[in-house]
C-alpha cells in the first residue's frame, strides 16, 4: 500500500511539474542561458532604445541581463534581470499568454504614457495623446508597434523623466482603451506639443490639425 502511494505522489508531482513546464507563464520568460528568438527580441528592442551594446546574438548573456535590469529599474519593476510576463509587456513582446494578454500589456503601456504626459488634461486630451501614439504606430516613419515608439530615443518627455512609472488614472486607462478602439480627436496627428513649454523650433513649423488644452496637434 505504501508503495502505491509513494508511486502515486510521484505521478501526481510529475504531471504538475508537465503542466507548469507548458503553462504560458513558464514559456514567457528568458533568463540567464536562455537562447532563441525571444531573446533575439529583447536584444533588438534594449539595443535599440540605448540599454544594450551587445551582440544581437540570441544568447541570454551577462551583458543582457545587465541591460534587463537596467530597464527594470528605469521602469520601477524589480530589477532581477528575467525577462518575465511583466518585463515583456513593458517591452512589447507578444508571449505566449496570447493575444488577450498583449492587447491588455499594450493598453497598460499606453495609459502609461497618457498618464505621464497628459493626466492633468481633459479626457478628450488624453485620448488626443494616447492617438498619436497609435498614429505613430501606423505611420511608416516611426517604429511599428507601441512600445517602439513609446521608447524611441526622446520621444516623450514621460519616459525621459520617469512619470511613465506614476500610478495610473482611471480616466487615462480608459482614454487608452477608447484610442484603441478608434476614438481619434486629433484626425490623425503624429506629433503634439504644449506651446508654453516647447523648446523646439522645428515642432512649431509642422501643420496644426487641432488645439485641445494645452497641447497643439500636428503632422
Amino acid at each position: 500500500m505504501k508503495s502505491f502511494l509513494k508511486v502515486s505522489v510521484l505521478v501526481s508531482i510529475t504531471l504538475a511539474l508537465l503542466v507548469l513546464a507548458h503553462s504560458p507563464l513558464a514559456q514567457a520568460l528568458s533568463k540567464q542561458g536562455s537562447t532563441g528568438q525571444e531573446v533575439v527580441a529583447i536584444q533588438t528592442a534594449l539595443k535599440n532604445w540605448g540599454y544594450y551594446d551587445g551582440a544581437v546574438d540570441g544568447v541570454y548573456g551577462s551583458r543582457t541581463v545587465a541591460a534587463v535590469k537596467y530597464f527594470q529599474r528605469k521602469h520601477g519593476i524589480t530589477a532581477d534581470g528575467v525577462a518575465g510576463p511583466e518585463t515583456l509587456g513593458l517591452i512589447g513582446i507578444t508571449s505566449t499568454s496570447g493575444a488577450q494578454q498583449t492587447n491588455n500589456n499594450n493598453v497598460t503601456l499606453l495609459a502609461r504614457v497618457v498618464n505621464g504626459e497628459a493626466r492633468g488634461e481633459s479626457y478628450e486630451g488624453q485620448v488626443a495623446v494616447a492617438s498619436v501614439i497609435l498614429n505613430r504606430v501606423s505611420h511608416s516613419s516611426f517604429p511599428n508597434s507601441i512600445a517602439g515608439v513609446v521608447y524611441q530615443p526622446g520621444a516623450f518627455d514621460a519616459v525621459s523623466d520617469g512619470q511613465i512609472n506614476t500610478p495610473i488614472e482611471a480616466s487615462c486607462m480608459q482614454a487608452a482603451r477608447d484610442a484603441m478602439n478608434g476614438w481619434d480627436p486629433t484626425g490623425g496627428a503624429i506629433y503634439y506639443y504644449n506651446p508654453a513649454t516647447a523648446t523646439n523650433k522645428w515642432i512649431k513649423t509642422r501643420p496644426i490639425v487641432a488645439v485641445i488644452g494645452k497641447h497643439v496637434f500636428c503632422l
